[in-house]
């Protein structure tokens, strides 16, 4: 009984040897195709920490202090998120004409914005961040050394495109 159970379970591994993890798909360019990264509604908090603790490992090993997540500057950054997939661009405008500036001070944000950065993207926030800081305006958003807070959303439609907004700003200085 021993005997069958060691052949049975070898014949098992051997099998599982011989097959093969699906061959990525590959584009036009010769790269692999992007996967569409889903997000769940579940997964919010979770995506703006990660986004966050990310900007302040990069923000750190400039010598840098860390920004906090502030829930009005999240609340303008979703807005615009759902805006420019509602315009279908990514730009800083809103489809009202308004402004960064306009869209922070909406959401009750006291203190002076920063910057903001926007993608519309099929790619992690991770891959995101990577590359805004492959481009000097983007990079200088993340590492502005006077941001001391940051908000952070995403609005994903259902082929699984992300519009992606980060906003930056300088609190008020308590008195």
């Amino acid at each position: 009984m021993k005997h069958l159970a060691l052949v049975l379970f070898s014949a098992v591994i051997a099998l599982s040897a011989c097959s093969t993890a699906p061959e990525p798909r590959i584009g036009p360019d010769g790269k692999p195709m992007p996967q569409v990264y889903r997000i769940s509604r579940t997964d919010t908090a979770q995506i703006q920490y990660r986004m966050m603790d990310a900007v302040n490992a990069l923000r750190s090993a400039r010598g840098l202090n860390g920004v906090s997540m502030d829930a009005r500057l999240t609340a303008a950054a979703a807005t615009h998120s759902r805006d420019m997939s509602v315009q279908n661009r990514p730009w800083h405008f809103g489809s009202d004409g308004s402004s960064p500036l306009d869209r922070v001070l909406r959401a009750g944000y006291q203190g002076t914005l920063r910057g903001e950065n926007i993608s519309e993207t099929y790619e992690t926030e991770l891959e995101t961040l990577a590359a805004w800081m492959e481009q000097p305006d983007t990079r200088d958003v993340v590492l502005d050394p006077q941001a001391t807070d940051m908000g952070f959303a995403y609005f994903q439609e259902p082929n699984g495109k992300i519009w992606w907004t980060l906003v930056t700003g300088r609190a008020v200085p308590a008195t």
